[in-house]
């Protein structure tokens, strides 16, 4: 009986440098881009539906305050990746005795009473449209986008293998 068999794959090096180049390329690069088109597309709907929404006697404009921002708490807590669309400033109140600011990129909080309704007024759903209904879209962008970013890393682990 043998006590044990020894073999060495040849060429082992440069598919795990392949590996390890599209792991850190796509998480990194090729993931957080496409994900950023697919939320960009939600964003834009969302000041779509704002805009129709927006009093133009006021002054302040809840489409302007549409923002997206990177996730960073998420990505460092479990590694994976996000993006927000929101409203900047949505929580912001005048001070009791103090005017608010009128201007176009002026805090918007009555947004969320557009949004979601109060007790005396209809819910006029913005935000939550804009997401459901291109959901079907913005999953086929961020599908999209990442196979051109799949493609794109595994031709740049080609390259940098072949060195």
């Amino acid at each position: 009986m043998a006590d044990g068999v020894e073999f060495d794959i040849k060429g082992l090096d440069s598919l795990l440098g392949k590996l390890a180049a599209v792991t850190y390329d796509l998480k990194r690069k090729g993931g957080r881009s496409a994900l950023r088109r697919a939320a960009q597309l939600v964003a834009d709907k969302a000041k779509e539906g704002a805009e129709k929404l927006d009093d133009s006697a006021t002054g302040r404009s809840i489409a302007k305050n549409i923002a997206l921002r990177w996730n960073g708490r998420l990505f460092k807590q479990t590694g994976n990746l996000g993006f927000r669309v929101g409203v900047m400033k949505g929580a912001v109140l005048a001070k009791r005795g103090e005017r608010p600011d009128l201007s176009a990129a002026g805090p918007t909080p009555h947004w969320r009473l557009l949004e979601f309704g109060t007790e005396k007024m209809q819910a006029s759903p913005f935000m939550r449209s804009a997401l459901a209904d291109n959901i079907n879209a913005a999953t086929e962008t961020f599908v999209s986008e990442y196979e051109k970013a799949i493609d794109r890393a595994l031709k740049r682990a080609t390259t940098k293998a072949a060195k």
